[in-house]
Order: C-alpha cells, then sequence, then structure tokens
C-alpha cells in the first residue's frame, strides 16, 4: 500500500511539472511584506549609428562605424572602423581600424557597393573620430590620425 501511495504521490508531481512547462511555479512575496530584491543592473552600452557616403561617379562608397559598433555590427576590435568599398576596374574593400595597418580586401564576400549618398563632392573632405578622407576627382584618399592610411581611384588602389 505504501508504494502505491508513493507511486500516486510521484504521478501527480509530475504531471503538475509537466503542465506548468517544467518550470517550478513562481515564488511569491513572503506574507511578512519582504520586498523583492531588484535585479542586479546591467550597463547597456548605446549603439551607435553608422555613417555612409559616397563619391560623385558612384564608383566609391564608404561605411564608418562608430567605436562600440552598432547592434547589428561590432567590429573586430570594437571601433571605430573605416570601410570603403571601390567597383572598378576591380572590386576592392579598404578597411582602417582603430590600430594597425589599413588592409585592402580583393575578395570581397559581400559586395555592396555604393549607395545613393550622401554624395561627398569632389574637393570636400569627410572627418569622423580619427578618420578624415578627402574627395578628389581623382579618387578618394582616407587617413587616420596616426598615418596609416588608403587610396581607393580607377588608377591605384593602396595601403598602408
Amino acid at each position: 500500500m505504501k508504494l502505491l501511495v508513493v507511486g500516486v504521490s510521484l504521478f501527480l508531481s509530475l504531471s503538475t511539472l509537466a503542465e506548468a512547462g517544467g518550470a517550478p511555479p513562481p515564488r511569491m512575496p513572503s506574507p511578512e511584506g519582504q520586498q523583492l530584491q531588484n535585479p542586479p543592473e546591467t550597463t547597456v552600452r548605446p549603439a551607435g549609428k553608422q555613417e555612409v557616403f559616397v563619391m560623385p561617379s558612384g564608383n566609391i562608397g564608404c561605411v564608418y562605424t562608430p567605436a562600440g559598433g552598432t547592434p547589428v555590427y561590432q567590429p573586430a576590435d570594437g571601433g571605430p572602423e573605416l570601410a570603403c568599398d571601390i567597383v572598378t576596374p576591380h572590386y576592392v574593400r579598404a578597411t582602417m581600424g582603430r590600430t594597425g595597418a589599413a588592409m585592402l580586401d580583393h575578395a570581397v564576400g559581400d559586395p555592396s557597393c555604393c549607395s545613393s549618398g550622401p554624395v561627398l563632392d569632389y574637393g570636400q573632405s569627410w572627418v569622423r573620430g580619427p578618420f578624415s578622407c578627402a574627395s578628389e576627382r581623382t579618387g578618394l584618399s582616407c587617413r587616420r590620425d596616426d598615418g596609416h592610411s588608403f587610396l581607393l581611384s580607377r588608377a591605384q588602389v593602396s595601403a598602408d
């Protein structure tokens, strides 16, 4: 008889857990009026917003990602990051992160250049974070404060 009572009790306990999705019932505050503890605070770093610009020719386009990245993209070194694509004569992406030399990628897996604007007219400059770019009829040159740079033009693609 004891075995039957234990078996029925176990069955009822398991069926109650199954109905609750396997989760135990929520804890209720004690009748003594104890306050619930606040969950620990989490520091959420506000995500930045990417900024884009294109050359008047439509052949070169850039995306600037601020330090900390965005909700959907985090630069490998935490940012900031400047990535510019040139379409012709060959599709190439030049990228500069927070540190190190500018890099050229001749085998871009996600070619996505170029948006329709805003346009960085010839003779104008663009500056964000440690990066600055100059738009000329002959191409786009971008530099980071420490001297590393890249040049994208139909005649030449280089980075250092």
